[in-house]
C-alpha cells in the first residue's frame, strides 16, 4: 500500500462527514478534520483511488454491498474499552439494580443488551457479573452489537492483552480467564452466554429484530459520538426494546435527561440510574 496525499479541505470533509452521519448517526466535529483525512487517505491508498471526489462516488453509487463503507467506519470508529470499565457504575448494576429487578419481577431469565460493544470487553464483563450475582436457578443472555467488523472479530476471538484486563479483580482473572500465548483468553463459561451481531444503532428495524424483551441495556460512551437527533432516535428504539421496569446505563458523564423524558431517574445505592417506567 502506497501512502497518498489528497486535496482535503472543509468541503471534502463535510461531504464524507455528512455521509457517515446519515448512515450511522456518528457525528465527526469540525476539529476532527485531520483525523478523518488520515483515515480517508488510508482507504484511497488501499483502493488505488486518486481523489476524494472519486471515493465519494464509490461510496454513494457503486458500493452496493456496503463493504467499502464498512471498512471506512472500521477505521473511523473509536474502540477505547477494557474489562470492568467505570467500575462504580457496574457495582450499582451488580449490587442494586440486578437483585432489585430479579426480586421484583421474579424472573428466572435475564436478557441484557451491550450496544456499541466494541471488542467485547463490556459484554464479557457483564457475563462475569451475572454469573457471580445470579442464583443458580436464574440464567441469562448477553446480546452484544457493534458496527465495526474488526472489533467484532476480536470480540469473538476473546483473547486480550494485559491492558484490557488491568482492572479485572484477581479472583475473577483466575476464575474466568486462562493464560494464552497472546495474552488472556476468556473462558468458555463466560463466552457461552454472549452472542455478537453486526448492527447499525440507527437501524430501528434491525435493533428491534433482537426482541422487545430486554431487562437491561448498556450503551456506555457510545452516544457521545452521535448528533442530538441521532441520540434521540437510538434511545427511543431502546425504549421499545425494554421491558417495563428495566434499567438503561449510559456512560457516567452522559445524561438521558438531555435526550428524552421517556425514562425515570432513580437513586440506587450511591448513584443515579434510568429506568423504564412500570
Amino acid at each position: 500500500m502506497i501512502a497518498v496525499s489528497v486535496s482535503f479541505g472543509f468541503a471534502e470533509f463535510k461531504e464524507i462527514r455528512d455521509l457517515i452521519h446519515a448512515k450511522t448517526g456518528i457525528y465527526i466535529p469540525d476539529e476532527k478534520i485531520y483525523l478523518l483525512k488520515k483515515r480517508v487517505e488510508k482507504r484511497l491508498a488501499e483502493r488505488s483511488i486518486k481523489s476524494v471526489e472519486e471515493y465519494v462516488k464509490l461510496l454513494r453509487y457503486f458500493d452496493r454491498g456496503g463493504e467499502e463503507f464498512a471498512k471506512l467506519i472500521n477505521d473511523v470508529a473509536v474502540n477505547e474499552t477494557y474489562f470492568f470499565r467505570e467500575f462504580p457504575q457496574l457495582q450499582i448494576f451488580a449490587e442494586y439494580c440486578l437483585p432489585e429487578y430479579v426480586e421484583r419481577t421474579k424472573t428466572k431469565f435475564v436478557k441484557v443488551l451491550s450496544a456499541g460493544c466494541s471488542s467485547g470487553e463490556e459484554p464479557y464483563t457483564l457475563s462475569i457479573i451475572c454469573s457471580e450475582m445470579l442464583d443458580s436457578d436464574c440464567t441469562f443472555k448477553i446480546v452484544a452489537v457493534d458496527i465495526d467488523d474488526d472489533a467484532l472479530e476480536k470480540a469473538k476471538r476473546a483473547i486480550y492483552d494485559q491492558r484490557s484486563v488491568k482492572d479485572v479483580p484477581k479472583a475473577y482473572l483466575k476464575k474466568y480467564f486462562r493464560q494464552a500465548e497472546q495474552g488472556y483468553a476468556v473462558s468458555d463459561e463466560v463466552k457461552k452466554y454472549v452472542t455478537f451481531y453486526k448492527m447499525n444503532l440507527l437501524d430501528r428495524d434491525q435493533l428491534l429484530s433482537l426482541g422487545r424483551d430486554f431487562d437491561f441495556i448498556f450503551c456506555r460512551n457510545v452516544l457521545i459520538y452521535f448528533s442530538d437527533d441521532s441520540r434521540r432516535r437510538v434511545v427511543e428504539t431502546f425504549f421499545l426494546m425494554m421491558k417495563p421496569g428495566g434499567y438503561i446505563f449510559l456512560g457516567h458523564s452522559e445524561s438521558l435527561s438531555r435526550i428524552t423524558t421517556l425514562f425515570e431517574l432513580r437513586r440506587m445505592g450511591n448513584g443515579l440510574v434510568y429506568r423504564k417506567p412500570l
